[in-house]
């Protein structure tokens, strides 16, 4: 964890309850207008929503390894542009930077997008890059959990 941890007070624990959310995994404005759509008296709007996020990844994670065994550039930056797109939604910051990172190296671009590299060098670098995104997503998943109180939930997401 970094030195600051912001304290999501929209009834989430203060410091002393835990509950704290790490901003170098989660965007803590991002994640805080989801909390803004909650009911005073619960999270219930916002925790189907990272629910609903962890099915998609699971999912994109699933295609983007059989894309990646079918050596699929094209369909990989797709996946990544998609599961850019829902990780940003909820916040989930290195996911985001991994998946549009993925999104350039399908397109035979370096990480940033700058310059043109070789479809070799792009299914190399997709491998690693996959391998974070899903090490960085995994961080994510156990805090957003955590921050709502553990267990699968009713939207049916997959206890790890």
């Amino acid at each position: 964890m970094s030195a600051k941890e912001v304290d999501v007070s929209s009834g989430a624990s203060d410091e002393a309850g835990g509950s704290m959310l790490p901003p170098e995994i989660i965007d803590m404005d991002t994640f805080g207008q989801l909390l803004e759509m909650d009911d005073e008296d619960d999270h219930e709007f916002s925790k189907e929503i990272v629910w609903n996020f962890f099915d998609q990844a699971n999912t994109t994670f699933d295609k983007m390894d059989q894309a990646l065994k079918d050596e699929d550039l094209a369909e990989l930056s797709t996946l990544g542009h998609f599961l850019k797109g829902s990780s940003a939604a909820v916040g989930v910051i290195r996911v985001r930077d991994g998946c549009e990172a993925m999104q350039h190296l399908g397109k035979l671009h370096d990480e940033a997008g700058v310059m043109d590299i070789t479809k070799e060098e792009a299914l190399e670098k997709v491998q690693k890059t996959l391998k974070d995104v899903k090490t960085n997503y995994s961080k994510a998943e156990v805090a957003l959990r955590q921050f709502y109180g553990g267990g699968d939930g009713e939207e049916g997401g997959d206890e790890k």
